[in-house]
């Protein structure tokens, strides 16, 4: 990649590098300058002040080698370098469960946003690129900030979007465990309803099972029941913002924690007996690359096996 300053107007022009090929403009932007909220990164694209080869572009542009992308001067509460707490920075680094030339599987802690934005000065992509000297690994996928489990990381741009087309193509086999409310009685349960953002709801984003969403389909088995909640094993087919807490909950069962869709009295008294989080998990994650067959699993970790230990176990027979 090759910049270039254009005078005292701050504008600079950029030249994309091999490694950059194939990344939308709006994330291409995004990584130069943290800082500045998504939603203003939008509004210059809309205005025409970023160009790429001299023209205009929308927002979904993919960038192709040599395209030159002119960016606008953005001081926007960008900062020239995004901190992360040394302390958290070096616990991230050390949850790394399996680790390649290519690419990295974290576990990631529950509580900790998968990358900046929406006031989060950081997160966990963040938090690894500083500890391990590396700004260019690269988020494969997302999890909410209340799920814990394996992340998959690039650790180049073009690695990265190689790993982002065989989720797209459904390649990777995806499993979750959670913990949800109730008693499950309903024996093992494919759901296969559709999803559909929904921003009615106070300003924050929710999905709703919705004719008009997109296609999402889930496989719920119990694996242990207790007296007031079931522990399950989901694995998923499609990867739709929040599927598995929808689903739990269209299910009647939400995801013990869940202050989005779950219930709130039910979370109140599991607070009390100190289940302090989101009850999801992103447990094992399989794939091939380059003709090699790849698992990794992530354990729960002790916080959520005392948590279980808490509840009282009853026969599933």
């Amino acid at each position: 990649m090759q910049e270039s300053d254009k005078g005292p107007t701050g504008v600079r022009h950029v030249e994309v590098g091999k490694a950059e090929e194939g990344q939308r403009i709006d994330n291409f932007l995004l990584r130069r300058a943290p800082g500045v909220p998504r939603s203003h990164i939008y509004k210059v694209l809309r205005k025409g002040q970023v160009r790429v080869n001299g023209g205009r572009i929308k927002p979904t542009r993919k960038l192709v080698e040599g395209d030159v992308v002119r960016i606008p001067p953005m001081q926007l509460k960008v900062s020239d370098e995004v901190k992360v707490p040394d302390g958290l920075a070096s616990a991230i680094a050390e949850s790394v469960i399996l680790e390649t030339d290519e690419f990295l599987v974290l576990n990631k802690p529950a509580g900790l946003a998968v990358h900046a934005g929406s006031g989060l000065a950081f997160g966990a992509i963040d938090a690894l690129r500083q500890a391990r000297g590396e700004p260019d690994l690269e988020l494969v996928h997302r999890l909410d900030r209340g799920t814990s489990g394996c992340l998959l990381i690039g650790k180049d741009g073009g690695v990265g979007r190689a790993m982002q087309a065989l989720f797209r193509e459904r390649d990777i086999k995806k499993q979750y465990v959670a913990l949800v409310d109730g008693v499950w009685l309903l024996g093992d349960r494919t759901v296969d309803a559709p999803l559909a953002k929904n921003k009615e709801h106070a300003g924050e984003r929710r999905v709703m099972v919705s004719t008009e969403g997109q296609a999402a389909l889930s496989h719920f088995s119990c694996i242990q029941q207790f007296d007031s909640a079931s522990l399950m094993n989901i694995d998923i087919e499609t990867g739709r913002t929040h599927q598995i807490r929808v689903h739990a909950k269209h299910c009647g069962h939400a995801v013990v924690g869940d202050t989005r869709y779950g219930d709130n009295a039910s979370n109140a008294t599991f607070k009390r007996l100190g289940f302090n989080r989101l009850y999801l998990h992103a447990r094992f994650l399989s794939f091939n690359w380059n003709s090699e067959h790849v698992e990794v699993r992530a354990p729960v970790g002790e916080q959520w096996e005392a948590s279980l230990a808490k509840l009282k176990r009853v026969s599933r027979g």
